[in-house]
């Protein structure tokens, strides 16, 4: 018997799959009080849980079945739970946390209520469970006065994403979609807490990624470009896809699809919002207007996988179902790049390349300037020598913090937080050098990058 992923991948060599549409612009359609986001279960909770649109899995659970009936009516293959803010760092906003295992295992549980019903042999149907990016980011600090402040750690992030994949495997969750990444090692810890679940309960479980791109830099909240962000998550295990959506339009995203369907040794997915918010807060992008520019997309080899974020509805879906099955998928890439890494930027080793410049002065045992600094404190001058490093040439930063009377560990955690907020450096891989393990597996908590 064949696993879901390669059962998954099978179909996607034959056609392109269709993902569902907006289901918060759905369950807008419906106008719900206050009183139906609380239902029968949470008449006396203490705050307000209107706009809670994942509460409704387990107050309103009906509401979102029929919502995922109407994308699968329309001709969507895969279908998203409604878990975009599950976890109990988004929960916490409507002290909510106590209820996220179950509103995950709820809401896969309605999504495989309406797959079941109609997938078939010919047209199987798939859930998607769905990660959210969380309201907050590792990468970035919330206080201007401190970029080295984190609101949210990279064990903070595994624990919650763990507890939220575990609640959708064991609601019935066919995949896990890591989606709307707008900090890299925010996904990291995602993907981190997916390889653990599936080591512990020795399942083999298909993964999607999808990034936001921001605006038309073409980079991530936290800096990434494209091709960066792909490098960063392209050794998750049991990898099915990676893409982007939200954010723009799908016009706006053509140049971004194109480098990531150049560069992907994986299945490519797509789903763009109904164009750019309007001064409403709206989106204007009509389904023939959407699909006349995913048409081109994969006219162009661009995409295996497409659908509709925010503004889409089963319109959208049932005109893009119908346009896709008169293309064929993208190809993967048979020739792939020897070694890949990554800062904010990709650094793609060929064999055309010369000597690679490591700077090293950043090396507290290779810089005396750089020992000094640190064990004063004088972080911000430290940096000066990294950002003196990068205008003298190097590719990649080595960093050691390896000194008898500092705590290592949080050296290299306070240097690297605090390097990830300089572009100029932080677009460079970093290599974690080191000779206690403690010390490297902090420094990769810190790093969104895909390091040395």
């Amino acid at each position: 018997m064949i696993s879901k992923l390669e059962n998954l991948k099978n179909i996607l060599k034959e056609r392109i799959l269709v993902l569902d549409g907006a289901m918060g612009t759905m369950i807008q359609s419906y106008k719900l009080s206050e009183k139906d986001f609380r239902g029968d279960r949470l008449v006396s909770h203490p705050v307000d849980l209107k706009g809670n649109n994942d509460i409704l899995n387990i107050t309103r659970p009906e509401i979102i079945r029929e919502i995922h009936s109407k994308f699968l009516e329309a001709g969507s293959d895969i279908i998203e739970t409604n878990t975009f803010s599950s976890t109990i760092i988004s929960q916490a906003d409507y002290k909510c946390e106590p209820f996220a295992y179950e509103i995950n295992y709820e809401a896969a549980r309605n999504a495989r209520f309406a797959v079941d019903k109609y997938s078939t042999t010919q047209k199987p149907r798939f859930v998607a469970g769905a990660l959210g990016p969380t309201n907050k980011t590792a990468s970035l600090s919330p206080d201007v006065n401190d970029p080295g402040y984190r609101a949210v750690t990279f064990d903070d992030l595994v624990k919650a994403y763990g507890q939220a994949a575990k609640g959708l495997v064991d609601g019935g969750a066919d995949i896990l979609l890591v989606e709307t990444v707008f900090d890299t090692l925010n996904c990291k810890a995602a993907i981190y807490a997916i390889n653990e679940l599936c080591a512990k309960e020795g399942k083999i479980i298909p993964v999607m990624i999808s990034g936001t791109i921001t605006d038309l830099s073409g980079r991530t909240l936290s800096g990434q470009t494209i091709e960066a962000f792909y490098i960063s998550v392209a050794h998750t295990k049991n990898l099915l896809s990676v893409g982007i959506n939200c954010a723009l339009g799908a016009k706006q995203m053509r140049p971004f699809i194109e480098d990531l369907s150049k560069t992907a040794a994986c299945y490519v997915s797509i789903y763009p919002n109904a164009g750019l918010p309007n001064e409403m807060g709206g989106y204007d992008e009509t389904p023939s207007m959407m699909t006349e520019v995913l048409s081109d997309y994969a006219g162009n080899g661009f995409v295996n996988i497409v659908g509709g974020c925010c503004g889409t509805t089963p319109d959208h879906i049932n005109l893009i179902s119908s346009i896709a099955k008169n293309y064929k998928p993208r190809v993967i890439p048979s020739v792939q790049p020897e070694l890949r890494l990554s800062g904010l930027e990709p650094l793609v080793f060929n064999p055309e390349m010369n000597f690679v410049n490591i700077g090293e002065r950043t090396n507290i045992t290779g810089s005396k300037k750089f020992e000094k600094l640190i064990l004063a404190g004088d972080y911000d001058s430290a940096l000066s020598v990294a950002r003196q490093q990068v205008e003298g040439g190097a590719q990649i930063l080595d960093v050691n913090m390896d000194e008898g009377l500092l705590d290592s560990e949080k050296a290299m955690q306070r240097f690297l937080n605090l390097l990830s907020a300089e572009p100029d450096i932080a677009k460079l891989p970093v290599m974690i050098d080191s000779s206690k393990f403690k010390v490297i597996e902090a420094g990769l908590k810190c790093l969104q990058g895909k390091a040395i």
